[in-house]
Protein backbone atom coordinates (compact mmCIF):
# COMPACT_ATOMS: atom_id res chain seq x y z
CA UNK A 1 0.00 0.00 0.00
CA UNK A 2 1.35 3.39 -1.05
CA UNK A 3 -0.20 6.18 1.01
CA UNK A 4 -0.89 9.17 -1.24
CA UNK A 5 -2.52 11.45 1.32
CA UNK A 6 -3.96 11.38 4.81
CA UNK A 7 -6.49 13.71 6.38
CA UNK A 8 -7.62 14.07 9.96
CA UNK A 9 -6.74 14.04 13.64
CA UNK A 10 -5.11 10.85 14.99
CA UNK A 11 -7.03 11.32 18.25
CA UNK A 12 -10.39 11.30 16.44
CA UNK A 13 -10.19 9.84 12.93
CA UNK A 14 -7.85 9.73 9.95
CA UNK A 15 -8.82 9.10 6.32
CA UNK A 16 -6.09 7.50 4.24
CA UNK A 17 -6.02 7.75 0.45
CA UNK A 18 -3.83 4.97 -0.85
CA UNK A 19 -2.79 3.09 -3.95
CA UNK A 20 -3.04 -0.68 -3.52
CA UNK A 21 -0.51 -3.21 -4.78
CA UNK A 22 -2.79 -3.66 -7.83
CA UNK A 23 -2.86 0.07 -8.54
CA UNK A 24 -6.38 0.87 -7.30
CA UNK A 25 -6.96 4.16 -5.47
CA UNK A 26 -8.93 3.59 -2.25
CA UNK A 27 -9.97 5.39 0.90
CA UNK A 28 -9.98 3.80 4.34
CA UNK A 29 -10.44 5.17 7.84
CA UNK A 30 -8.90 4.76 11.27
CA UNK A 31 -11.34 5.89 13.96
CA UNK A 32 -11.17 6.13 17.76
CA UNK A 33 -14.81 6.60 18.87
CA UNK A 34 -13.98 6.42 22.60
CA UNK A 35 -10.81 8.56 22.23
CA UNK A 36 -8.94 5.64 23.82
CA UNK A 37 -7.47 3.29 21.20
CA UNK A 38 -6.67 0.69 23.85
CA UNK A 39 -10.39 0.49 24.65
CA UNK A 40 -11.79 0.45 21.10
CA UNK A 41 -10.10 0.87 17.75
CA UNK A 42 -12.06 0.89 14.49
CA UNK A 43 -10.99 0.56 10.87
CA UNK A 44 -13.46 1.31 8.09
CA UNK A 45 -12.36 -0.17 4.77
CA UNK A 46 -13.43 -0.12 1.14
CA UNK A 47 -14.69 -3.30 -0.53
CA UNK A 48 -14.82 -1.99 -4.11
CA UNK A 49 -13.07 0.61 -6.21
CA UNK A 50 -16.02 2.96 -6.32
CA UNK A 51 -19.61 1.73 -6.07
CA UNK A 52 -22.23 0.93 -8.74
CA UNK A 53 -25.24 1.61 -6.48
CA UNK A 54 -25.44 5.39 -6.19
CA UNK A 55 -27.43 5.89 -2.98
CA UNK A 56 -28.83 9.43 -2.82
CA UNK A 57 -26.82 10.46 0.24
CA UNK A 58 -23.52 8.70 -0.48
CA UNK A 59 -20.49 10.26 -2.17
CA UNK A 60 -18.77 6.97 -3.04
CA UNK A 61 -21.10 6.10 -5.89
CA UNK A 62 -19.90 8.52 -8.56
CA UNK A 63 -17.75 5.89 -10.34
CA UNK A 64 -17.10 2.15 -10.32
CA UNK A 65 -13.96 0.29 -11.44
CA UNK A 66 -14.45 -3.17 -9.95
CA UNK A 67 -13.79 -5.33 -6.93
CA UNK A 68 -10.76 -5.19 -4.65
CA UNK A 69 -9.07 -8.54 -4.10
CA UNK A 70 -8.17 -10.11 -0.75
CA UNK A 71 -4.69 -8.58 -0.72
CA UNK A 72 -6.12 -5.11 -1.35
CA UNK A 73 -8.62 -5.53 1.48
CA UNK A 74 -5.92 -6.66 3.89
CA UNK A 75 -3.55 -3.83 2.88
CA UNK A 76 -6.11 -1.31 4.15
CA UNK A 77 -6.08 -3.09 7.51
CA UNK A 78 -2.41 -3.97 7.86
CA UNK A 79 -1.13 -0.45 7.16
CA UNK A 80 -2.85 1.29 10.11
CA UNK A 81 -2.08 -1.70 12.36
CA UNK A 82 1.61 -1.40 11.58
CA UNK A 83 1.56 2.38 11.88
CA UNK A 84 -0.16 2.61 15.26
CA UNK A 85 0.77 -0.67 16.91
CA UNK A 86 3.83 -2.00 15.13
CA UNK A 87 2.28 -5.46 15.35
CA UNK A 88 -1.00 -6.82 16.70
CA UNK A 89 -3.47 -4.13 17.82
CA UNK A 90 -3.26 -3.85 21.61
CA UNK A 91 -6.87 -2.89 22.11
CA UNK A 92 -9.77 -4.50 23.91
CA UNK A 93 -12.03 -4.25 20.87
CA UNK A 94 -10.54 -4.29 17.37
CA UNK A 95 -13.42 -3.61 14.99
CA UNK A 96 -13.24 -3.65 11.19
CA UNK A 97 -16.22 -2.23 9.32
CA UNK A 98 -16.68 -3.07 5.66
CA UNK A 99 -18.53 0.16 5.03
CA UNK A 100 -16.34 2.87 3.47
CA UNK A 101 -16.60 2.51 -0.29
CA UNK A 102 -18.64 -0.08 -2.15
CA UNK A 103 -21.41 -2.53 -1.34
CA UNK A 104 -19.51 -5.39 0.36
CA UNK A 105 -21.82 -8.19 -0.81
CA UNK A 106 -20.58 -7.63 -4.38
CA UNK A 107 -17.18 -8.93 -3.28
CA UNK A 108 -16.75 -12.49 -2.01
CA UNK A 109 -13.21 -11.62 -0.85
CA UNK A 110 -14.83 -9.73 2.06
CA UNK A 111 -15.83 -13.06 3.61
CA UNK A 112 -12.31 -14.39 3.10
CA UNK A 113 -10.85 -11.29 4.77
CA UNK A 114 -13.11 -11.70 7.80
CA UNK A 115 -12.05 -15.32 8.19
CA UNK A 116 -8.39 -14.38 7.96
CA UNK A 117 -8.78 -11.57 10.50
CA UNK A 118 -10.63 -13.88 12.89
CA UNK A 119 -7.81 -16.41 12.67
CA UNK A 120 -5.13 -13.77 13.10
CA UNK A 121 -6.57 -11.53 15.87
CA UNK A 122 -8.43 -12.84 18.91
CA UNK A 123 -9.86 -9.35 19.64
CA UNK A 124 -11.31 -8.91 16.12
CA UNK A 125 -14.97 -7.84 15.84
CA UNK A 126 -16.43 -7.96 12.30
CA UNK A 127 -18.93 -5.39 11.06
CA UNK A 128 -20.69 -5.23 7.71
CA UNK A 129 -23.19 -2.71 6.37
CA UNK A 130 -25.27 -3.74 3.37
CA UNK A 131 -28.21 -2.88 1.15
CA UNK A 132 -28.55 -6.63 0.33
CA UNK A 133 -28.78 -6.38 -3.47
CA UNK A 134 -30.61 -8.98 -5.52
CA UNK A 135 -28.18 -11.55 -6.93
CA UNK A 136 -25.87 -11.80 -3.92
CA UNK A 137 -27.35 -14.93 -2.33
CA UNK A 138 -24.07 -16.88 -2.42
CA UNK A 139 -22.30 -14.10 -0.54
CA UNK A 140 -24.89 -14.10 2.23
CA UNK A 141 -24.88 -17.89 2.44
CA UNK A 142 -21.11 -17.85 2.95
CA UNK A 143 -21.41 -14.97 5.42
CA UNK A 144 -23.98 -16.87 7.48
CA UNK A 145 -21.78 -19.96 7.56
CA UNK A 146 -18.77 -17.91 8.69
CA UNK A 147 -20.76 -16.10 11.36
CA UNK A 148 -22.06 -19.31 12.89
CA UNK A 149 -18.61 -20.90 12.76
CA UNK A 150 -16.42 -18.06 14.06
CA UNK A 151 -18.42 -15.06 15.31
CA UNK A 152 -21.67 -16.16 16.97
CA UNK A 153 -21.75 -13.34 19.53
CA UNK A 154 -19.68 -10.44 18.20
CA UNK A 155 -20.70 -9.91 14.57
CA UNK A 156 -22.40 -6.59 13.82
CA UNK A 157 -24.61 -6.89 10.73
CA UNK A 158 -26.40 -3.76 9.55
CA UNK A 159 -29.02 -3.37 6.84
CA UNK A 160 -29.57 0.05 5.24
CA UNK A 161 -33.29 0.86 5.47
CA UNK A 162 -33.58 4.70 5.51
CA UNK A 163 -37.31 4.73 4.70
CA UNK A 164 -40.24 2.51 5.66
CA UNK A 165 -41.94 3.35 2.36
CA UNK A 166 -40.70 0.76 -0.20
CA UNK A 167 -41.17 3.10 -3.16
CA UNK A 168 -39.23 5.89 -1.49
CA UNK A 169 -36.56 3.42 -0.39
CA UNK A 170 -36.16 2.42 -4.04
CA UNK A 171 -35.48 6.06 -4.88
CA UNK A 172 -32.89 6.39 -2.12
CA UNK A 173 -31.19 3.07 -2.97
CA UNK A 174 -31.72 2.81 -6.74
CA UNK A 175 -30.98 -0.90 -7.34
CA UNK A 176 -32.99 -4.09 -6.90
CA UNK A 177 -32.56 -5.35 -3.35
CA UNK A 178 -34.13 -7.55 -0.71
CA UNK A 179 -37.52 -6.45 0.55
CA UNK A 180 -38.36 -6.22 4.25
CA UNK A 181 -39.63 -9.82 4.36
CA UNK A 182 -36.35 -11.16 2.98
CA UNK A 183 -34.24 -9.04 5.32
CA UNK A 184 -36.31 -10.22 8.29
CA UNK A 185 -35.98 -13.87 7.28
CA UNK A 186 -32.21 -13.65 6.93
CA UNK A 187 -31.81 -11.57 10.09
CA UNK A 188 -33.63 -14.12 12.20
CA UNK A 189 -31.41 -16.88 10.84
CA UNK A 190 -28.30 -14.78 11.44
CA UNK A 191 -29.09 -14.02 15.08
CA UNK A 192 -27.62 -16.13 17.90
CA UNK A 193 -28.80 -16.11 21.49
CA UNK A 194 -26.46 -13.92 23.50
CA UNK A 195 -25.12 -12.24 20.37
CA UNK A 196 -25.73 -8.88 18.76
CA UNK A 197 -29.11 -8.03 17.35
CA UNK A 198 -29.26 -7.18 13.66
CA UNK A 199 -29.19 -3.43 13.05
CA UNK A 200 -31.69 -1.60 10.86
CA UNK A 201 -30.08 1.70 9.97
CA UNK A 202 -31.87 4.94 9.17
CA UNK A 203 -29.72 7.82 7.92
CA UNK A 204 -32.59 10.07 8.80
CA UNK A 205 -33.58 12.81 6.39
CA UNK A 206 -36.63 14.97 7.05
CA UNK A 207 -37.87 13.98 3.59
CA UNK A 208 -37.84 10.25 4.43
CA UNK A 209 -40.85 8.35 5.72
CA UNK A 210 -40.38 6.56 9.04
CA UNK A 211 -43.30 4.60 10.48
CA UNK A 212 -42.79 2.42 13.56
CA UNK A 213 -45.79 0.25 12.70
CA UNK A 214 -44.05 -0.90 9.49
CA UNK A 215 -41.01 -1.93 11.52
CA UNK A 216 -43.20 -3.79 14.01
CA UNK A 217 -45.01 -5.59 11.18
CA UNK A 218 -41.82 -7.05 9.71
CA UNK A 219 -38.99 -7.04 12.25
CA UNK A 220 -39.39 -8.71 15.67
CA UNK A 221 -37.76 -6.73 18.47
CA UNK A 222 -36.16 -9.93 19.78
CA UNK A 223 -33.88 -10.03 16.73
CA UNK A 224 -33.60 -6.45 15.48
CA UNK A 225 -32.65 -3.04 16.80
CA UNK A 226 -32.95 0.35 15.12
CA UNK A 227 -30.04 2.71 14.68
CA UNK A 228 -30.68 6.34 13.85
CA UNK A 229 -27.79 8.32 12.38
CA UNK A 230 -27.63 11.89 11.12
CA UNK A 231 -27.69 12.49 7.41
CA UNK A 232 -24.05 13.48 7.08
CA UNK A 233 -23.08 16.50 4.95
CA UNK A 234 -22.03 15.07 1.60
CA UNK A 235 -21.88 16.26 -1.98
CA UNK A 236 -24.73 13.87 -2.82
CA UNK A 237 -26.92 15.11 0.03
CA UNK A 238 -26.45 18.67 -1.21
CA UNK A 239 -27.19 17.78 -4.84
CA UNK A 240 -30.29 15.76 -3.94
CA UNK A 241 -31.55 18.45 -1.56
CA UNK A 242 -31.87 16.17 1.45
CA UNK A 243 -32.13 17.61 4.96
CA UNK A 244 -30.68 16.04 8.09
CA UNK A 245 -33.36 15.46 10.74
CA UNK A 246 -31.10 14.68 13.73
CA UNK A 247 -30.19 17.64 15.94
CA UNK A 248 -26.44 17.27 16.45
CA UNK A 249 -26.58 19.10 19.80
CA UNK A 250 -29.46 17.21 21.43
CA UNK A 251 -28.94 13.97 19.50
CA UNK A 252 -32.68 13.75 18.86
CA UNK A 253 -34.71 13.68 15.66
CA UNK A 254 -36.82 16.75 14.97
CA UNK A 255 -39.53 15.78 12.48
CA UNK A 256 -39.24 12.06 13.28
CA UNK A 257 -39.28 12.25 17.07
CA UNK A 258 -42.58 10.30 17.10
CA UNK A 259 -40.91 7.49 15.13
CA UNK A 260 -38.33 7.03 17.88
CA UNK A 261 -40.89 7.39 20.68
CA UNK A 262 -43.18 4.82 19.06
CA UNK A 263 -40.34 2.35 18.56
CA UNK A 264 -39.33 2.60 22.20
CA UNK A 265 -42.93 2.26 23.32
CA UNK A 266 -43.12 -0.94 21.26
CA UNK A 267 -40.09 -2.27 23.11
CA UNK A 268 -37.37 -1.83 20.47
CA UNK A 269 -33.79 -1.01 21.31
CA UNK A 270 -33.11 2.32 19.60
CA UNK A 271 -29.60 3.71 19.21
CA UNK A 272 -29.22 7.33 18.16
CA UNK A 273 -25.64 7.52 16.99
CA UNK A 274 -24.21 11.04 16.81
CA UNK A 275 -20.43 10.94 16.74
CA UNK A 276 -17.82 13.64 17.06
CA UNK A 277 -18.80 16.40 14.62
CA UNK A 278 -15.11 16.80 13.77
CA UNK A 279 -15.51 13.62 11.72
CA UNK A 280 -17.68 15.56 9.25
CA UNK A 281 -14.90 18.14 8.92
CA UNK A 282 -12.37 15.36 8.38
CA UNK A 283 -14.62 13.50 5.93
CA UNK A 284 -14.49 10.18 7.78
CA UNK A 285 -18.21 9.71 8.43
CA UNK A 286 -20.52 7.31 6.66
CA UNK A 287 -21.38 8.42 3.14
CA UNK A 288 -18.46 10.81 2.93
CA UNK A 289 -15.74 10.30 0.33
CA UNK A 290 -12.94 12.83 0.08
CA UNK A 291 -12.09 12.13 -3.57
CA UNK A 292 -15.65 13.09 -4.58
CA UNK A 293 -15.30 16.39 -2.76
CA UNK A 294 -11.90 17.08 -4.35
CA UNK A 295 -13.33 16.40 -7.80
CA UNK A 296 -16.33 18.71 -7.47
CA UNK A 297 -15.49 21.07 -4.56
CA UNK A 298 -19.04 22.19 -3.76
CA UNK A 299 -19.87 24.75 -1.07
CA UNK A 300 -20.18 22.53 1.98
CA UNK A 301 -19.68 24.59 5.11
CA UNK A 302 -19.78 21.70 7.62
CA UNK A 303 -17.80 19.02 5.82
CA UNK A 304 -14.41 18.14 4.32
CA UNK A 305 -12.73 21.17 5.90
CA UNK A 306 -9.48 19.26 6.50
CA UNK A 307 -9.19 18.48 2.77
CA UNK A 308 -9.86 21.94 1.37
CA UNK A 309 -6.19 22.77 0.81
CA UNK A 310 -5.50 19.55 -1.09
CA UNK A 311 -4.44 19.67 -4.73
CA UNK A 312 -4.90 15.93 -5.17
CA UNK A 313 -5.54 15.07 -8.83
CA UNK A 314 -8.78 13.11 -9.29
CA UNK A 315 -9.15 11.34 -12.63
Amino acid sequence: MEILSEVGDPNVAVVYIGKTSKGNIVEFVESIPTYDPQEKWVLIVSSLNGCPVGCKMCDAGFFYKGRLDLDELMEQIEYPIARRWGGKPKTRKFKVQFARMGEPSFNMAVVEAMRLLGERYENFHPSLSTIAPIGTDKFFERLLELKKEMFPTNFQLQFSIHSTNPEQRDEIIPVRKWDFERIAEYGKAFYDEGGKKITLNFALARENEADASVIAEHFPKEYFLIKITPLNPTVSTLKNRLTNDVDLETGLPVKHKKFVDDLRRLGYDVIISVGDTRENLIGSNCGQYILRFLKERPELREAYTFARGFEFRVS
